[in-house]
């Protein structure tokens, strides 16, 4: 409008909101991105992303560190076990499956722990007095924590034989810990 050229009032020259200058606006028949998206990107959903992440569980009183996948089915098979038909089907369905799978992967064991009721061995874990040397056997060994052996020996009324002493040696998850009274023989 200062200047006394009519071309400037067009509305093709115009620069403001929405409206860039016609020099920096995408060319027709000219795509904005011409390199597009990458060919194979997010053609599938992301589940080994997703399931090979690990996750923290807790089982009885302990934590372990699994794959997500591997809690997945730890937890369908436990409420099919429950009593939870639709997740008994669906684990039984995933286990034939596997069978006809032949896949070089590591197996997946789940083991199930059958307690008596009023079983002794039960309780010592969740109250940290022992340790079961191998979670993943139903017959393994478990051995006493050292503060629970120093405690019990300092409440003894007599002394032990030797051959007791060697139990109790044996059945410490690490008796080199533990502080044995002054009468002790039997030494790790």
């Amino acid at each position: 409008m200062t200047s006394g050229d009519p071309s400037d009032d067009t509305e093709e020259n115009f620069v403001g909101y929405r409206r860039p200058p016609r020099t920096t606006r995408f060319a027709k028949g000219k795509s904005g991105n011409p390199a597009g998206r990458p060919r194979g990107r997010h053609r599938e959903a992301p589940y080994q992303s997703v399931l090979g992440r690990m996750v923290t569980i807790r089982e009885g009183g302990t934590t372990r560190r699994v794959t997500a996948a591997e809690a997945f089915l730890l937890q369908l098979a436990k409420r099919g076990v429950e009593g939870d038909g639709a997740a008994a089907r669906a684990s039984l369905s995933l286990i034939e499956e596997s069978r006809f799978r032949q896949v070089a992967v590591a197996p997946l064991h789940i083991s199930w722990k059958g307690v008596d009721p009023g079983s002794v061995t039960s309780a010592l874990e969740p109250l940290r007095m022992a340790r079961t040397l191998d979670p993943y056997r139903s017959t393994a060994r478990i051995v006493l924590e050292p503060w629970l052996v120093e405690a019990a020996l300092a409440r003894l009324p007599q002394r032990l034989s030797p051959a007791d002493q060697q139990v109790i040696v044996k059945a410490t998850r690490t008796p080199h810990k533990v502080r044995w009274p002054a009468w002790w023989s039997e030494h790790p």
